[in-house]
């Protein structure tokens, strides 16, 4: 009697991640069925019955509160029923104190697709947490975020939006709260507060927003005899396989290719059918990824043997902003003894989310299990070490790690 009504669910391994079941087409909470007509959002339909697995539950604080906001509160026009059970919703999901699982209203999902389809409007990073601290998982190459030095790494310690009269400390700030904050139209200026490792105090970053279209797959050829193929995945999206695809297809064609390396840095993740789909290409057969649920059940995800690049040798490049899936395909790959890992240690984020889309356009990200490389290595909060540990000097224009690495395969 009490379901999810869901359009599609597919397991995340991203950091825009999200709240509930719906029961005909409304938000059960306690003793009132509260009716969202999206049209129209004031048409509210009141019947205080509880479905009968949820009678033990006593919704007596919630109801006090919703009607004194009613009755009492000055602004009467800010007293919007459907934002108040979106709200209450998330505060729900908010108290399992995971960062990962978060309940989206339907705009928000809106923007989390937008992102993996590589289409949007914003300063192009990816953010996370490390511990509780919000921070910057990666900038996306050629965005605004990058080309204002914003790194993976950095601590988001402040937003602000003059424009949008945003004034937010981020300490207590959850994750959808705070892409909203970021995130705004192109042409409009965001102001982060930034901490970094190296900097001795927090500074200000000006960002510009701006119509951000980022191809997830990109393929370069290098070494003194162009013979090295650079293959450099940026996430697991929606059109990544397609892109995919067609670079491979240009590496099988040019005999001349001696090696790949294979660049997740800054890579934040994406899909983890994705992430199985290219391990696949480089490994002929073996684990690829464990899951494991909260009982302890395991399950193997193994390559599926069709790979056109398994003859091929490689060399994959992380840093810390390469997470989740991509740290799934650096970790499949090493582990089944096909590749060295060149750079910096990786993000570390070892959880799956499955994400559910519900039939009113609202989005649920929730964390059902973590992930495990084939050796069964947890990554979470500590990431891959490098085999070649090199870092990449911000006061050079030489690419130190993608020189490493194609020596390594010369």
């Amino acid at each position: 009697m009490y379901k999810i009504q869901v359009k599609t669910v597919r397991n995340f391994l991203f950091f825009l991640i999200l709240g509930l079941g719906l029961f005909g087409g409304g938000f059960w909470l306690g003793q009132q069925k509260i009716k969202i007509d999206l049209a129209a959002r004031q048409k509210i339909s009141v019947n205080r019955a509880l479905p009968p697995s949820k009678q033990n539950l006593d919704f007596t604080l919630f109801w006090e509160v919703w009607d004194k906001l009613q009755q009492d509160y000055l602004i009467k026009e800010n007293i919007d029923p459907s934002k108040m059970v979106y709200g209450a919703i998330r505060g729900m999901v908010e108290a399992v104190g995971d960062p990962y699982t978060t309940f989206l209203p339907p705009s928000e999902q809106k923007r989390t697709r937008e992102d993996l389809s590589g289409s949007f409007e914003g300063v192009g990073i990816e953010i996370g947490f490390r511990g509780t601290q919000l921070a910057v998982i990666a900038p996306l190459a050629g965005t605004p975020a990058q080309k204002s030095d914003v790194r993976a790494g950095d601590y988001i310690l402040f937003i602000k939006d003059e424009g949008r009269d945003i004034k937010k400390g981020t300490v207590g700030l959850d994750l959808i709260s705070a892409v909203e904050a970021i995130r705004g139209p192109a042409g409009t200026t965001v102001t982060l507060t930034l901490a970094r490792e190296d900097v001795a105090r927090p500074f200000e970053v000006n960002i510009t927003r701006q119509k951000i279209n980022i191809p997830s797959v990109t393929l370069e050829f290098v070494g003194e005899k162009k013979n090295i193929a650079h293959l450099k995945l940026s996430r697991f999206g929606d059109t990544t396989n397609k892109e995919w695809n067609e670079k491979v297809g240009q590496i099988v064609a040019n005999k001349d290719v001696r090696g790949i390396v294979l660049d997740v840095r800054n890579n934040p993740g994406g899909y983890l059918t994705g992430a199985i789909s290219l391990a696949s290409e480089f490994v002929r057969n073996g684990t690829v990824v464990i899951q494991e649920d909260s009982k302890g059940n395991r399950q193997n995800f193994p390559a599926s043997g069709r790979g056109k690049l398994t003859d091929m040798p490689v060399a994959v490049l992380i840093s810390k902003g390469s997470a989740s899936a991509s740290e799934i395909l650096a970790g499949a790959l090493r582990d089944n003894k096909r590749a060295k890992l060149v750079g910096e240690t990786s993000f570390g984020k070892g959880t799956i989310q499955e994400a559910e889309e519900l039939s009113d356009g609202a989005g649920l990200h929730i964390t059902t299990a973590k992930w495990l490389t084939p050796n069964g290595t947890w990554v979470h909060e500590k990431g891959l070490e490098p085999d070649i540990k090199v870092e990449d000097k911000n006061d050079t224009e030489i690419d130190e790690q993608l020189n490493e690495a194609v020596k390594l395969l010369q």
